[in-house]
């Protein structure tokens, strides 16, 4: 019994995993470190940045359960406390909060929740309208920061994202596109023109 606590305190303090992709799931890596290979749940983000056989530098965070003792990984630190903050959120469970990191860049998720724009998180993400209220509830004030933001730039992005969509890209494809596009590039069309070209030269 002493030896399986010993365990579990151990794998409770992993922080951060560094090591070779040595597979590619659909939602998670596996990275061999010291010849262990450790299976780690991560967002689309990392998924597409991800290279068989390179070396990858995740921050992670453990989820304990009765059953259970699972990795979730981050190529940011700033993935990751978003992430735990997601787990504030009463009934938000590490597969919904990377769910959740799978909608949007952090920032526009952040904007969203500190205007109360649950309409915004609805449109965009198919959150429903119950668990898009508990979030803003629950978060609004810890992301008060971000309440100076013109609530216009999320629709414009919303708006770039479902466009995009439209002409067949995939939600991750259209939100990394939006990523790069210049901050000087502005209108929907505008955007929704400098993403494509992006998507059309990427290697």
């Amino acid at each position: 019994m002493a030896e399986n606590i010993n365990i579990w305190y151990y794998v409770g303090m992993i922080g951060r995993i560094k090591g070779k992709i040595v597979f590619i799931g659909d939602k998670f890596l596996i990275v061999d470190t010291g010849g262990v290979g450790y299976k780690v749940f991560v967002n689309n983000e990392t998924i597409i940045e991800g290279k068989l056989n390179n070396e990858t530098s995740l921050w992670t965070y453990t989820s304990v359960r009765e059953n259970a003792i699972d990795l979730y990984g981050f190529l940011e630190m700033e993935s990751l406390s978003f992430f735990e903050l997601l787990l504030d959120v009463s009934g938000i469970g590490p597969k919904s909060a990377i769910s959740i990191l799978n909608i949007a860049p952090i920032e526009t998720l952040a904007k969203a929740i500190a205007t109360g724009d649950t309409s915004y998180l609805n449109k965009v993400s198919g959150i429903g309208r119950k668990t898009a209220e508990k979030i803003v509830l629950e978060l609004r004030d810890k992301l008060s920061a971000w309440k100076g933001e013109n609530i216009e730039s999320l629709k414009d992005e919303g708006d770039v994202i479902e466009a995009l969509k439209a002409l067949g890209y995939s939600p991750s494809e259209a939100r990394n596109a939006l990523k790069k596009v210049s901050p000087e590039t502005t209108g929907t069309n505008n955007r929704v023109k400098e993403a494509l070209r992006l998507l059309n030269t990427r290697t």
